[in-house]
Order: structure tokens, then sequence, then C-alpha cells
């Protein structure tokens, strides 16, 4: 019959004859075009092209020098303050004067000041300069001035190899008034050390006041942040430095410290509690500065400044 017949042309074309339609043909097909097996190094999940596109980590975890979370200027308001400030070099983006401030002596050379260091000089209305220092008593004056651009921790040990030198670095455990950490990187660079570190969190940052106490000096010597005080004790010990924390109850007094004219990492603790716990048990050694009277302590700063000078004098 015609449609059988029919029937049987259309189950014979699509069958046997047909190359597609048994599994060995679309096997065979699959195949067809796919070239070469690609190397090992060009199979995205094979462990030879993980090798030969592995990232250095640890470079690429350590900027050389990165910016503070918070991109607010800082504002430093007031005449004796602004021209303090540009007397010590502190970095100012500008100078801000109300309209209609009086030019007395101190206006006049920070005007004078402002202009020999290329800083410029805007003139706005006391209620514009009243909102940008938020309120503050600025006696028609005010500096506006950046965030402070700190240093990676380990930076201050490629800083004393540059030199030739065997690092020296002052790690401050919660300091938290800002004229102390301001002094005392004023000392350390005065006294050679390479760097200064300070926690992230829960102590003083490089703000303005920190700078004008410094002197400048935060301009010569690099301030580093770190998220962790321990971690990082440790990776400065395995670099091969010694740690040392000043304490009232150290194992050591100041003029029997053995350790000053080698690797150094001075640990200064805060200004009421001194070092933590963990922190002094980081130390490999804890230091006294050695007192007329027992009832008398130095604050943060000068005792910084004390075992800095004995380490300089120790390293000559």
């Amino acid at each position: 019959m015609p449609g059988n017949s029919q029937r049987k042309g259309a189950i014979k074309k699509s069958g046997k004859g047909n190359p597609t339609a048994g599994s060995g043909g679309r096997v065979k097909r699959g195949l067809e075009g796919r070239g070469p097996t690609p190397k090992a190094k060009d199979r995205e999940y094979h462990k030879a092209h993980k090798a030969a596109n592995k990232v250095d980590k640890s470079a690429a975890a350590r900027p050389k020098r990165r910016r503070t979370g918070s991109t607010d200027a800082e504002w430093i308001a007031g005449r004796n303050s602004v021209v303090e400030a540009l007397r010590e070099g502190v970095p100012v983006n500008g100078v801000y004067v109300a309209e209609g401030a009086e030019r007395d002596g101190r206006l006049r050379e920070a005007f004078a000041i402002a202009a020999d260091r290329g800083i410029s000089i805007l003139e706005v209305t006391r209620n514009e300069l009243d909102r940008m220092t938020s309120g503050a008593v600025h006696q028609g004056l005010a500096a506006r001035i950046p965030s402070y651009e700190y240093a990676h921790a380990d930076d201050l040990l490629d800083a004393a190899a540059a030199n030739g030198e065997d690092p020296l670095i002052v790690v401050l455990d919660s300091v938290t008034d800002p004229r102390n950490l301001g002094a005392i990187v004023r000392s350390a660079a005065g006294f050679g050390a390479h760097g200064v570190v300070i926690p992230e969190r829960r102590a003083a940052g490089m703000t303005a006041s920190a700078w004008k106490t410094s002197a400048g000096a935060a301009a010569r010597i690099p301030v580093a942040q770190t998220v962790n005080l321990v971690r990082q004790l440790k990776a400065y010990q395995d670099a091969g430095c010694m740690v040392v924390g000043l304490a009232a109850d150290g194992d050591v007094s100041l003029p029997d410290l053995q350790l000053a004219d080698g690797p150094l990492v001075v640990v200064v603790g805060s200004e009421g509690g001194g070092l933590g716990r963990l922190v002094a048990e980081t130390c490999d050694q804890l230091v006294s500065i050695p007192m007329a009277n027992q009832l008398e302590s130095l604050n943060a700063g000068v005792a910084a400044s004390v075992v800095l000078y004995a380490i300089s004098e120790a390293r000559r």
C-alpha cells in the first residue's frame, strides 16, 4: 500500500543510513574539530596553569603607601594654631580667611609663609568658614590639611635596608594622646629611627595636633598603621629584630640593655595602662628606666625620648 511504502521509506531514511541518528554518529561529530588536547599550563583548572599565573600575594597585599580610611580633610582653626602649623611645615592645602578679618601680625605672618610655600589663600564669608570648620573658634583664619598618608609597616624594614643600617622602629601600644604621638615621631626622627608604627584602632592618629607637636618631623619619617600589633611584632621578630618593651617593672634597666646596637623594635605603652598583656608577652625583653623616686613616672613621649637617646649613644 502507498501508505505503508511511505512509512517504510521514512523509517529507512532516519535509521541506519543517517549517521546522525545513532549514538556513534553523535560521538563522532562531537569529536570533530576539537584539535589536540591543550597543554596543562593552558587548562584553567590544572595546577600547572595556576602555578604559571600565580600572583605574589605578599606583594599585592603590601602596597608601598596607602591612605587613611577617611578621605575627609582636617582643619586647623585659630590664628595662633595656623601660624604655628605653617611655621612647623605641616602640609596645608589652603589657608582660608574670613571677609573683613582684622589684619594683625599673625594674619600677615600666615599670609607671608603661605605665599612663600606656594599655598593658596582664599577669602570666604565668616558663615562659610564656620561651616567648614564645624563651628570651631577660628578667629577668621583656618587652614585645610590633607588626610595623612601612612606607610606599610614592612616598608620600615626596607628603608633601613636601603640605608645599609640595622632597623630601629618605634611601636606605640594604644597611645591615645596625639601630642604624645607627635613628640615620639619627633624624637624618632631626631635619634635615627626608621619609622613609627601605630594601631589602626583605639590609638591616636596623625591629626593636625600630632603634626604640630612633631614640629614637621612627620614629613621626614614614615608613620605606619597596623591592624594587629602583636602579629606585626612577630613579623618583625621573624625578620630578625629583637623587640623590647618599656615597662616600670622591666627585667632589665636601661643602662644594661645589651640589644641596642642590633636590629631593634622599641614598644612604648599607653599613657595610663602601659603595655597590653599580649604585647608584653610578645616582647623579647622588658626594659625599665631607672628613676630617683619610685613614685615618679614619665609620660609616653618623654619615656620614648630617653630610650631612643640611650640607643643612639650605644650605636655610635
